[in-house]
């Protein structure tokens, strides 16, 4: 038989299980009041592409996409619907904050309604009149995709985002926290060649995780008044001057990052760190190892069901043959992963 012939053989017949996997999206979703999003790079037929993985302490869902720009992330988000634009107040802020051109602002008055949704033709041919810049037009499609996904009820929003600092996932939700190991591994990469540098950082990154660990132990008895104190050594550690000027530059980065490193305080439920999307992400980076890359379309999709389905049932203490096992035979005696994310998240929403 053909190469093409078994590929094809092996791609049918796995309907059931993307269901099953839209499923447990949708119960994730619906499971935390943040998600966590990492990506990483994956192979198809050769060419470059990526794997977007959303997550929580609940599930993993693994996505992988052409691209990974600010668009594309919304389309995880939305679930591959068509993509909708809203030109509405939320979308005008967005614009506002990307410091479009007068006259590039103008032509988008004249020809956009306020509050109305357009499917992705109506939008692009409306774009055509007003004849943006490529890097132009691409923000006006960011600033009205963000707001329609914004307004939409078909999938459960995401308010809290936590990511690294990639320029794509931010402006998408209401909300971003930031990975404080992701931020702290900055410092280790600062290379000091005088030796009084060396004790200026080493002293430095000690007490960042001291800080760290202030944040912890916050986490387990919220306090408003704790959070005030947090607050107030998070502005003297982070305007620290050490005249190492380096670490300086640095320690000021990690200042202008406080709203999203100190969402904490405000959302105690939120993780510290980013690790459980890397590790996920990891997973992925293996089977590439492993397998390098997949052929088709239909085995990039059943790839990245089967990892969604596996790594969610791991987090669910459910044993993946078992539950596989279960779906093939036809037996349906265990329940569904999205019940079980339902259930085992119950007390865990707390609405931001």
């Amino acid at each position: 038989e053909s190469s093409a012939y078994i590929s094809n053989q092996w791609t049918k017949g796995y309907d059931d299980f993307h269901q099953e996997k839209a499923a447990i999206f949708e119960a994730g979703l619906s499971s935390t009041s943040y998600q966590q999003i990492d990506d990483t790079s994956a192979r198809v037929k050769g060419q470059n592409h990526s794997t977007q993985i959303v997550c929580n302490p609940f599930y993993s869902a693994y996505f992988t996409t052409e691209r990974k720009d600010r668009l594309t992330v919304l389309d995880v988000f939305r679930g591959f619907a068509p993509r909708q634009f809203l030109y509405n107040t939320e979308a005008i802020s967005l614009l506002d904050s990307f410091k479009l051109a007068k006259k590039i602002r103008r032509a988008v008055d004249a020809q956009l309604d306020i509050d109305k949704i357009y499917d992705e033709n109506e939008f692009n041919s409306l774009l055509d009149n007003i004849k943006p810049r490529s890097q132009q037009r691409t923000r006006i499609m960011e600033a009205c995709a963000i707001a329609a996904y914004r307004e939409q009820k078909e999938k459960p929003l995401i308010k809290i985002l936590m990511c690294d600092d990639a320029p794509q996932f931010k402006l998408l939700t209401e909300e971003l926290t930031l990975c404080w190991i992701h931020d702290g591994r900055h410092y280790k990469k600062l290379n000091p060649v005088v030796p009084q540098h060396k004790i200026l950082r080493d002293d430095f990154l000690t007490q960042y995780w001291q800080y760290y660990q202030k944040l912890k132990d916050y986490k387990e008895a919220p306090d408003p008044n704790r959070a005030i104190e947090l607050e107030q050594q998070y502005d003297a550690l982070f305007s620290t001057q050490t005249g190492y000027q380096q670490l300086d530059d640095r320690i000021a980065k990690t200042y202008a990052k406080r709203k999203e490193l100190l969402l904490v305080l405000k959302y105690p439920e939120l993780p510290l760190h980013n690790n459980a999307s890397e590790l996920s992400a990891r997973v992925q980076a293996r089977a590439r190892d492993v397998s390098l890359h997949t052929m088709s379309e239909s085995g990039t999709k059943i790839k990245d069901t089967f990892m969604t389905i596996s790594q969610t049932a791991k987090k669910l203490n459910v044993r993946t043959y078992d539950y596989i096992r279960d779906r093939v035979s036809g037996e349906f005696k265990l329940p569904s992963l999205a019940q079980l994310i339902a259930e085992k998240s119950q007390g865990n929403f707390v609405t931001p």
